[in-house]
């Protein structure tokens, strides 16, 4: 059953339609009434306050049929004056109210038409009627004002509707911009918890092999190695937390605390607990070090993390170089291993895995750019160019 509330927004517009049609009839039955001492006036008012029930009836169905009531109001009004009703704006208010809601329900080109003829059949049935009496200049502002003033509300309303068109959209664009950056933030959050994982677990698989290799031929480089791998796990689990740690709520009493991200300050660090699973890192530095931005000093530590991955993992090579080159605009970062005969492994074979992809994705996602692939005098090698200078054309960058 459908209560009260929920039937008022539909019985408002109807009500207000019923007494706006009663009044008009009443002012229309007053303005039959009225008399000019120099015209002759009709026996009977009966005529027009039947013409004007029948304007009031079709102003019920204007909302949806604004074309078909003003046509049987205009009819009505001009046999009105035909018969020697005096014409005032009391006998035309049916007439007005059609013509409102013409203007204010339908476009230009309507209004136009039907108004326009509306306006010029009145004239012309003053004029016939009485053609001695040329006084029809304030009918014609009566019946112009009216369409003047639906323009003017349907204008508004379209107004107010644009208005709560582009708010909405605006709340749209909102909504979709937050889980945009969700999404960006879960997949940063995904490539750092691959770099983390892929990298750490690999070195300490390495140690713990080497641990096991010396462990009866040389127990100090036995403990050596084993006190390496204690500090990789450490390291290891201390990014965890920073990765994980984002994903907690900032009021989470079990959170751990947030560090900066890793940089190429770091890079001694890394090359040290490689190093510790038997590779030999070397690192040279070309052009004068620049300070970089957070997101371009982590892209570059990660990259460079992934790459001794690989050739932790996959390269015969036990030696690897990481050159840093400061150009004008972009820091070139190139890591490689030198060998005589590099197989075809994962590592090789850029389309395997997701390491390359995700050095590729870091690169693009800060404004640079990487290439990897076999080295022609053996070997292989990971270059990628990051951008210094965000703001520096494209143009103005020096290779």
């Amino acid at each position: 059953m459908t209560t009260r509330p929920q039937q008022y927004p539909k019985f408002r517009p109807r009500g207000a339609d019923v007494v706006m049609s009663l009044a008009l009839w009443t002012c229309t039955a007053v303005g039959d009434s009225f008399t000019t001492p120099d015209a002759a006036s009709p026996a009977e008012e009966w005529p027009a306050e039947a013409l004007a029930a029948v304007s009031c009836l079709a102003l019920l169905a204007s909302r949806r049929h604004p074309r078909a009531a003003i046509a049987v109001t205009a009819v009505a009004t001009v046999i009105s004056i035909a018969l020697d009703y005096v014409l005032t704006p009391l006998l035309l208010a049916p007439l007005m109210a059609g013509l409102y809601r013409l203007s204010a329900g339908t476009d230009d080109k309507t209004t136009h038409a039907y108004g326009f003829t509306t306006v010029a059949a009145v004239v012309a049935t003053v004029v016939i009627n009485d053609p001695s009496d040329f006084e029809v200049g304030g009918p014609i502002l009566w019946l112009l004002l009216p369409l003047a003033l639906g323009r003017g509300a349907r204008l508004r309303a379209a107004y107010l509707q644009a208005v709560q068109a582009r708010a909405e959209h605006a709340e749209r664009t909102r909504e979709e911009e937050a889980h945009l950056r969700v999404a960006e933030e879960r997949l940063r959050i995904a490539r750092d918890l691959h770099d983390v994982v892929a990298h750490y677990l690999a070195l300490a698989k390495i140690q713990a092999g080497a641990a096991e290799h010396f462990v009866r031929t040389s127990p100090e480089q036995t403990q050596k190695i084993l006190a390496d791998l204690t500090g990789t796990t450490t390291t290891a689990m201390r990014e965890l937390k920073s990765a994980v740690g984002l994903l907690r709520q900032a009021n989470d009493p079990d959170s751990a605390p947030l560090e900066p991200a890793p940089g190429l300050d770091r890079l001694p660090e890394l090359i040290k607990s490689c190093e510790s699973g038997g590779l030999t890192i070397t690192l040279t530095t070309r052009g004068q070090p620049q300070p970089l931005t957070p997101g371009v000093d982590l892209t570059a530590f990660r990259i460079v993390q992934e790459a001794l991955t690989n050739v932790t993992k996959h390269a015969p090579a036990k030696t690897a170089h990481i050159q840093l080159a400061y150009t004008h605009a972009r820091l070139i970062v190139t890591v490689s291993n030198d060998t005589a005969a590099t197989p075809k492994t994962t590592h090789s074979a850029p389309g395997r895995g997701f390491g390359l992809i995700g050095m590729t994705e870091r690169a693009h996602s800060v404004g640079g750019e990487l290439r990897a692939g076999s080295r022609p005098e053996g070997g292989y090698e990971v270059t990628t160019a990051l951008p210094l200078h965000p703001n520096v054309p494209e143009g103005e960058r020096t290779p």
